[in-house]
């Protein structure tokens, strides 16, 4: 009995022992991690902290941004003309679009994004993604491409008179396609490209809803997704149904007279640009085996801190009960769908939908704009010609 006593009061001290030290390690590494982060954002910061931005011999007009913030940190500067490395091209930019990451990006929201754009101020200064352009310059080993190429592609920092892609990220413009309307392509294309191809997997006969379509992504997807051989529905507002309608969905519900997700229709691929909807209640409109294909969470403002994330999570659990599958994904640039959009552009398969264009000088109110949510289609930035 003194054996199995002592034995319990052992065991006993041992767990109470190890719970302590698992107590106070958890503690220690708390602390050690709320200093880190503490450390690394009084320390984050950028070139704008080091005085006048250097412009170097061959200075450039830029939009730049050295805070997290509204509209009114966007600022036009002058800085240093980029050099391209090898594998590089040196693009003299004709037109620039603006996109949703703009934004995002410019206000810092959800906030978890600042792990890798900068804890208290962007560590990038440069804004923009999508341009078009000509081939300034070439750098060493690049071979596909030469001066004098009108290109189009995909690269932070667009939003400048000059910017320095790999040759991964930038296609030949075609010959007929203006400058503003390759410029408006890019990153709203291929995100709905590879959201329909190659997560929502689209089949022809298929039925397809499009949420949010005749937003940036929203107008290529209807098109897109009727090129892949679907029968398409697209949700937009009393507004936007004609041209929803003009770009090939063959029915267009206008959400602010019907709720899809309480209308009878099945479908067996949602593409959703908007995420407006209750996941339970998407899932009732989703076909036996159907995929749901998520880019949009709500906006950064109803979700200041984890965005988008705490659906991702949701669409992950309920993927793994029924037959359906939810997916978000992130947009992966690569010159193989760059091209096919260039040869979809050239033969008309995709048409650009622009709802405005600004000039330079007025590239902030571009973003301005585009953030209210009210656009049809893409908004342009356009360059003085050179």
């Amino acid at each position: 009995m003194r054996v199995m006593t002592k034995g319990r009061v052992d065991r006993g001290a041992w767990r109470s022992r190890v719970g302590r030290v698992l107590r106070w390690g958890v503690s220690a590494a708390l602390v050690v991690l709320g200093v880190a982060f503490t450390v690394a954002y009084v320390r984050s910061g950028n070139v704008c902290d080091q005085g006048p931005l250097p412009t170097g011999p061959t200075p450039m007009a830029a939009l730049v941004q050295c805070e997290y913030g509204g509209p009114d940190v966007l600022r036009m500067a002058r800085i240093a003309r980029p050099s391209p490395g090898p594998g590089e091209v040196l693009v003299r930019v004709r037109a620039a679009s603006v996109n949703p990451v703009d934004w995002h990006q410019m206000r810092g929201v959800p906030r978890v994004m600042r792990l890798s754009t900068g804890l208290r101020k962007p560590s990038d200064i440069r804004v923009g993604v999508d341009f078009a352009g000509i081939v300034a310059a070439v750098g060493p080993g690049v071979h596909s491409l030469a001066v004098g190429d009108a290109v189009f592609g995909m690269r932070n920092g667009a939003l400048a008179e000059y910017v320095v892609v790999p040759t991964t990220r930038v296609v030949r413009k075609p010959d007929g396609v203006s400058f503003e309307a390759a410029a408006a392509a890019p990153l709203a294309a291929i995100t709905a490209l590879q959201g329909l191809r190659d997560h929502g997997q689209v089949r022809r006969g298929q039925q397809v809803l499009v949420n949010g379509a005749s937003g940036g992504v929203g107008t290529f997807a209807v098109q897109i997704a009727r090129q892949l051989g679907a029968t398409v529905t697209g949700v937009c507002s009393t507004r936007n149904v004609a041209m929803v309608k003009g770009l090939g969905a063959q029915r267009v519900i206008d959400y602010t007279r019907a709720d899809v997700t309480r209308l009878p229709d099945r479908y067996d691929v949602i593409f959703d640009t908007v995420g407006n909807h209750a996941l339970g209640a998407i899932r009732g409109v989703l076909a036996e085996g159907g995929r749901y294909v998520g880019i949009g969470g709500g906006t950064p403002h109803d979700a200041v801190w984890l965005g988008p994330l705490p659906r991702v999570l949701a669409m992950m659990l309920r993927s793994r009960v029924g037959s359906s599958t939810m997916t978000f994904f992130v947009t992966k640039a690569n010159a193989a769908d760059l091209d096919l959009v260039a040869r979809w552009l050239s033969d008309g398969t995709l048409r650009t939908q622009i709802d405005r264009t600004l000039p330079f000088a007025q590239a902030a109110e571009a973003i301005r704009y585009l953030e209210q949510g009210r656009a049809r289609g893409k908004v342009v930035v356009m360059m003085s010609a050179p």
